[in-house]
């Protein structure tokens, strides 16, 4: 199985769409793009200094448009990747990366959200003297604990020994003047304690913008950055990425899944490199592919070629299906095939040592088939119902 993953802020460096712009739609796409979020992406990704590019609200719309940009050059025709790629995730901002690849969103709104969503960043940034700084190696629930004891938050746990800790700048100092046993702490080049609740203000003027962006649900698994389960509604897919604004991103949940599905590729759309780093470490079986520029389009190509195979759930109206968001064991809540269901009905529950969860209805429909049985075990993504619109000849 392939896996498309999209990086955050933070991967951009000065230039380095510079040799992306040679391919042949890439400057429309850019130029229509950043019409689209009235932003100059051509020159922020290619003449902006690092100062410029290091500014959230001009941060934040470059790389997905990058991420956008990429993905496009393996796939120009983008249903064409619906047949290759079993499962998309984004860290961060590259959720918005991840939901417009999979259609969940279309890509002008990903632009006119992220440009919002970076502006309103920045501001609540403004309002406090805050920032993010790593912590490199130490046991985990040390960290955590020092973390919480320095009054900072967990923003990202980003597997292999990295979690980064947000809040005030006096804090992240001491935090950093006493780290926990055999850890290093390096402060992060951000403008605030994004993934916290100093982001509260930027969360609800997302959340009503948001509200206003017409969804669908994707043609494959998409990741959410909250617990690193499979959602398959995109009004959820984009409820959870505005909601992330303030909450901490659990990439190694991601990559958790990630294993589970049994991902064998991954390719990381631009700028690229921070998250295949990661999964090789977390997922050492796992092929895996940076996509810095044009030039390593062949390989990709390659990789897709040996592992790209359908969704199980790409051949079918998604938005019809109901899926295990995590692996664990089914129960059925005794509702029959061909019963009227209203949005919001509960069809059963998966169950697993770590978790449990009710499934739901997202659409009314006519249940119209259940593809697993009472007690059998179900992977992340697996379609466990299927619904059929009602009125519109369910029978």
């Amino acid at each position: 199985m392939l896996a498309l993953v999209a990086p955050g802020q933070g991967a951009q460096t000065p230039g380095f769409l510079n040799p992306w712009l040679e391919l042949t739609r890439a400057h429309q796409l850019l130029t229509w793009w950043g019409a689209v979020a009235d932003i100059d992406l051509i020159h922020l990704g290619s003449n902006a200094d690092g100062e410029e590019i290091k500014d959230t609200s001009n941060a934040q719309p470059l790389l997905v448009a990058a991420g956008l940009l990429g993905a496009l050059s393996l796939f120009p025709h983008p249903s064409d990747a619906f047949g290759k790629v079993g499962v998309v995730a984004g860290h961060s901002v590259g959720e918005f990366t991840a939901a417009a690849g999979a259609r969940a969103i279309t890509a002008e709104s990903a632009m006119v959200l992220v440009k919002e969503r970076g502006i309103a960043m920045a501001a609540a940034s403004n309002r406090a003297a805050t920032g993010m700084s790593a912590l490199l190696g130490g046991e985990r629930d040390a960290v955590l604990a020092a973390i919480t004891a320095h009054n900072l938050y967990a923003a990202n746990e980003n597997g292999a020994g990295q979690i980064v800790a947000a809040g005030l700048l006096s804090d992240l100092q001491a935090l950093e003047s006493a780290p926990p046993e055999g850890t290093r702490v390096r402060p992060l080049a951000v403008a605030g304690a994004f993934h916290t609740p100093y982001m509260e203000s930027a969360r609800e003027r997302l959340s009503m913008l948001a509200g206003q962006v017409s969804v669908r649900d994707p043609r494959t698994k998409v990741l959410s950055n909250n617990d690193g389960a499979v959602i398959h509604s995109g009004r959820e897919i984009l409820t959870r990425m505005v909601n992330q604004i303030a909450s901490p991103v659990r990439w190694d949940l991601c990559m958790r899944t990630l294993g589970e599905l049994g991902v064998t590729a991954v390719i990381e759309v631009p700028p690229a490199g921070t998250l295949v780093g990661l999964i090789k470490r977390a997922l050492p079986g796992v092929e895996t592919l940076a996509l810095k520029t044009p030039d390593d389009i062949p390989a990709a190509l390659d990789i897709i070629a040996r592992h790209g195979f359908p969704s199980e759930i790409s051949d079918q109206p998604t938005w019809r299906m109901i899926v295990a968001p995590f692996s664990g064991t089914f129960t059925h809540v005794g509702i029959e095939v061909g019963t009227e269901l209203h949005a919001g009905t509960v069809v059963g529950a998966i169950a697993n040592r770590r978790e449990s969860i009710e499934l739901t209805t997202d659409h009314d429909g006519m249940l119209i088939e259940f593809m697993v049985e009472d007690g059998d075990p179900v992977s992340p993504g697996q379609p466990i119902a299927r619904l059929h619109p009602l009125g519109q000849g369910a029978h």
